[in-house]
């Protein structure tokens, strides 16, 4: 009898597709209450600067209501209502941890009345169909069991009108430069993650978790797979990560 199990990725690990979405949140349980503090020391500082990079081209504006899944600890959200005050943002996230570490950030208090916070699945979101104006995620859609089906829901909770903006851990066009990016990826920031947060083995996750993400061209064809138009991206940092935008039209 033929075995038509489905198997995916964890890092460089082959599992079965019902084993990933329990791993990943157990590595963003784990590392949670240092998430903020990881990221800071792991790009010294620099995903604060590709972050505002994406609101530069988002453009937010009031009146939209932004959907943020993987939003974790709020980042993107509060960098989006920050810039339009009169909009609204929904963070969503598979792991409770790293919303219970939002609604203790300054942010989420002054802006209570504009946000709300959701755990959920990116590959089945509980809203209706044409809900958000905006959905972003950012360094997540690496961490999603299958991809294809997080951005077909994106699509399907969009807007006509409705655009997706995707930051991810990218690879860079310079052989060169990769390998020396793969050197400190590989060398030191598992050693990070065990200092500050005492947790290498989800810190060495994430790092292969990023080599093991399509790059650039191939993530724009899946974008457009799930049915958006007018898809680009650009690339920020040589290539360590790149923005992707889609429309819902």
């Amino acid at each position: 009898m033929a075995d038509d199990s489905k198997t995916t990725h964890f890092g460089y690990q082959d599992i079965p597709e019902d084993e990933k979405a329990g791993r990943v949140h157990g590595v963003f349980s784990s590392v949670a209450s240092r998430y903020d503090l990881m990221n800071d020391v792991m790009s010294a500082g620099i995903h604060r600067v590709w972050k505002d990079a994406m609101m530069d081209w988002l453009a937010p504006r009031n009146g939209q209501r932004l959907l943020d899944v993987a939003g974790g600890t709020g980042d993107i959200a509060f960098r989006f209502l920050k810039r339009a005050p009169g909009a609204s943002a929904t963070v969503l996230d598979m792991t409770e941890g790293m919303l219970v570490e939002g609604r203790k950030r300054a942010e989420a208090e002054a802006m209570a009345d504009r946000l709300d916070w959701i755990v959920g699945d990116a590959m089945a979101l509980p809203f209706e169909p044409n809900t958000f104006d905006v959905y972003t995620i950012s360094f997540g859609i690496r961490n999603v069991t299958r991809i294809a089906d997080a951005l077909s829901e994106a699509f399907r909770v969009l807007r006509p009108g409705g655009r997706l903006m995707v930051l991810e851990f990218s690879q860079l066009p310079n052989a060169g430069l990769q390998r020396l990016y793969d050197l400190y990826s590989f060398n030191v920031i598992p050693r990070m993650g065990q200092a500050i947060a005492g947790d290498r083995d989800s810190y060495q996750y994430l790092v292969e978790s990023i080599r093991r993400f399509p790059d650039q061209e191939s993530f724009a064809g899946m974008i457009r797979d799930a049915g958006f138009e007018q898809v680009s991206y650009r690339n920020l940092s040589f290539g360590v990560a790149a923005l992707h935008s889609g429309w819902k039209i």
